[in-house]
């Protein structure tokens, strides 16, 4: 039996900057859950808790200022892991800024097994 792993929903938001970025070119491989990747920009003049939001190679935006503080600390401690990003609206009508929707969720952490040398 396989068993399904639990996430707990953490937020929703536009993808900001859409309009900026390589949104336009991945639009067609954009679909509602096709899984997103964050990437942690610390260096961003104008934003220091700047955490990205990538299709494969395409910078697609940024989760936007304001929501964005708590999931850049646990990056910048190296817990990439822990996110699960999917598209979760499409609106092609609606202000380039406004057309894809994603929700961040939290996994469920996996258990591991240590292995004792004798």
């Amino acid at each position: 039996m396989i068993r399904k792993m639990r996430r707990l929903h953490l937020a929703n938001f536009n993808i900001a900057g859409f309009t900026y970025w390589d949104g336009a070119e991945a639009w067609e491989r954009l679909h509602i859950g096709t899984e997103l990747r964050l990437v942690r920009e610390a260096d961003n003049a104008f934003d220091p808790y700047a955490v990205a939001i990538y299709l494969d190679n395409l910078k697609l935006g940024f989760i936007p200022k304001g929501q964005n503080s708590e999931i850049s600390k646990y990056l910048d401690m190296g817990w990439k892991d822990i996110y699960e990003v999917r598209v979760q609206r499409l609106a092609p009508c609606a202000h380039t800024e406004r057309q894809v929707e994603v929700i961040v969720s939290l996994k469920e952490a996996t258990r591991r097994t240590k292995t004792l040398s004798a």
